[in-house]
């Protein structure tokens, strides 16, 4: 699966059932050649407005299961929210 099809799909985390956004980036040991992370937006400021200064970076293992139109995650928001540089 390449890339621009993993942001299509939509990333919803089975805990809460909230909606997390789409891929935007991925994290790949380039030693190993798998894939360590996706990367979703997070909420943004004043409704998405001007824009995100925060991303989940959602590790391959919390990944539950990819379909056709989303990508099933399990993990606890706050731990995985990280602020953008």
């Amino acid at each position: 699966m390449r890339l621009c099809d993993l942001r299509e799909k939509e990333v919803i985390n089975t805990c809460n059932c909230r909606r997390l956004g789409c891929v935007v980036d991925l994290i790949v040991d380039m030693n190993k050649g798998c894939v360590q992370a996706i990367v979703v937006p997070g909420p943004g400021r004043f409704g998405g407005l001007f824009g995100h200064d925060s991303e989940f970076i959602i590790p391959f293992e919390c990944i539950c299961k990819v379909g056709p139109d989303i990508i099933l995650v399990d993990i606890c928001e706050e731990k995985f929210l990280h602020q953008c540089v």
